[in-house]
């Protein structure tokens, strides 16, 4: 084949390429789906300025009274790094995947979802951002964020699904 002949098909190629990535990324599959290690999601929300709390003082992910992250997906902890940063308040999770949560595909334990302590900041950001859904029975109030992902107030605390690491 002459060089002239490969130069337009490489071309062509890269440009394919790079929109598969663009579109990939616009629509938040970009984000790795795989599972972490709770050493790693504490690192990385450290780095974030993000704050958590047990309230048995352990991470242990088999113990309910535990805040455990074993297992989070990376894109959770990538959403709820891009949620602080977004909202500009202070967060502090509550909640990761130990046990004691509501099972299924999107759940706490398979990596999908964080709580997060009730703050007036973190309640102003998503009234005034996300659009309101309306009250869940047995749950709470809910909010959707343009990415999809969904906000819960349940009573004493936000319950989070991240489908995709945007806020």
């Amino acid at each position: 084949m002459s060089p002239t002949r490969s130069g337009p098909r490489r071309r062509l190629l890269t440009l394919l390429v790079a929109t598969v990535a663009a579109v990939t990324t616009a629509l938040g599959l970009a984000s790795p789906a795989f599972a972490i290690s709770h050493s790693s999601a504490t690192s990385q929300l450290r780095a974030a300025g993000i704050s958590w709390t047990s309230s048995g003082g352990c991470s242990d992910r088999n113990n309910p009274t535990c805040t455990s992250f074993d297992g989070i997906r990376q894109a959770t902890i990538d959403g709820i790094i891009t949620f602080k940063r977004a909202s500009g308040c202070a967060i502090t999770i509550t909640a990761g995947t130990e046990t004691g949560h509501a099972g299924g595909t999107y759940s706490h334990w398979n990596g999908y979802k964080v709580d997060i302590g009730l703050t007036t900041c973190v309640q102003n950001y998503i009234s005034a951002h996300y659009t309101y859904v309306g009250y869940i029975s047995g749950f709470g109030y809910q909010y959707r964020a343009p990415s999809g992902n969904l906000y819960t107030k349940e009573g004493s605390h936000w319950d989070i699904l991240f489908y995709t690491c945007g806020c």
